[in-house]
């Protein structure tokens, strides 16, 4: 099979699972435990934290609190929220969206900023529904289904000149091991995920200002350091800690080398199928329409052609049309057909091609049929 829905989740890289091999069956240990193989454990999990949080922060202004992924960051993020409002965007993961939603019935304003057609953010509608009694602004890092950038850096330091209280988060978890970024001091907090670069699923993080006071969501043990009790999932996050490693040792070259095959397999559907992913998005993803077409009906017959592609979010599967797309501007016609190509560094030319030609064949199948 050709596996074109990374976005959704990488396969779990072999490497990074062998290395971490030892943690399922040597150093199996409770981290909190006192004797040695507990201090051992420890010591390691504080070495993956380390790591994973030098890759984007300066560890004497961030901490990073490991979590059971994406969505669990950004409601820990959002959640912090207490009164006011809150200003988000049209174009959120459902995991910012929904939780700035239910912030509702707990007496927070939810404000949403349109998106542009690429799925940016609209940022002088963003900025104008900040006030002096906004608490927080989220706003995704990378559109998770178009792909589009948003400049974050430049969006808290304006958020910041609004109101130097407000709160800045934003959902990297499409960013990270993906697009060269430090995170700056206007930033307070960041969400990323294991499974979107070869790590497994339920291993995630929130990475915060240090000294941001945040309410834990789960109570219990106390663990880390009082924000995320559970005994820490030390398998999936010394998965995570190797996937990364090699993820960001390769970084510059895995970004040429995906725009040049994103750019490759729409050459050859251009004209038959719509661009939706703008050409500075992240080069990880393409997102297309089959205008006229049911989008879930292509994915199925790709898969019978030995192409895996998604038709947006996966976490929005259950609707037949993207509330991200819709927010975008897009007609039914297009929504409908919506595909989502989506790559990882061991993406290959020879498997673009032949995606290329299962979709054409596909497409014009569709339109034999009906």
């Amino acid at each position: 099979m050709i596996y074109l829905d990374n976005a959704a989740t990488t396969r779990p890289n072999e490497h990074a699972l062998e290395r971490a091999n030892a943690f399922l069956h040597d150093t199996f240990y409770n981290p909190s435990a006192l004797y040695r193989g507990g201090v051992s454990a420890h010591a390691e999990l504080e070495a993956a934290r380390s790591e994973l949080l030098g890759y984007i922060g300066d560890p004497s202004r961030f901490s990073l609190l490991f979590t059971s992924g994406g969505t669990e960051g950004d409601n820990q993020a959002l959640f912090f929220a207490r009164r006011g409002n809150v200003v988000t965007t049209a174009g959120e993961h459902a995991a910012v969206y929904e939780s700035a939603t239910e912030l509702k019935n707990r007496g927070v304003e939810p404000r949403f900023a349109p998106v542009e057609r690429d799925g940016r953010v609209n940022e002088e509608a963003l900025l104008s529904l900040v006030d002096s009694s906004t608490a927080l602004v989220s706003v995704v890092h990378v559109n998770n289904e178009t792909g589009a950038v948003n400049d974050i850096s430049s969006l808290a330091r304006a958020v910041k000149r609004k109101n130097p209280r407000t709160l800045f988060h934003s959902d990297g978890v499409q960013a990270f091991g993906k697009l060269p970024f430090r995170l700056p001091p206007d930033v307070d907090l960041y969400t990323v995920s294991a499974h979107k670069i070869g790590g497994l699923k339920g291993t995630g993080a929130l990475i915060k200002r240090k000294e941001l006071a945040l309410r834990p969501l789960l109570f219990g043990g106390g663990q880390e350091g009082g924000l995320r009790s559970g005994t820490e999932n030390m398998f999936g996050i010394e998965v995570f800690r190797y996937a990364a490693e090699e993820t960001f040792a390769s970084l510059e070259k895995n970004s040429v080398h995906l725009r040049g095959l994103r750019e490759r397999l729409f050459s050859r559907l251009e004209g038959t199928l719509t661009r939706i992913s703008p050409e500075d998005g992240s080069p990880y993803i393409l997102t297309v329409s089959a205008e006229g077409m049911r989008g879930e009906v292509l994915q199925r017959m790709l898969w019978d052609r030995g192409v895996v592609a998604g038709t947006g979010s996966a976490c929005s599967s259950k609707h037949r049309f993207s509330r991200v797309l819709t927010a975008c501007g897009y007609p039914e016609r297009v929504l409908d057909g919506v595909l989502r190509l989506s790559f990882s560094p061991e993406t290959g030319e020879e498997e673009i091609d032949r995606a290329a030609e299962a979709i054409l064949a596909a497409v014009q199948e569709y339109k034999e049929r009906v």
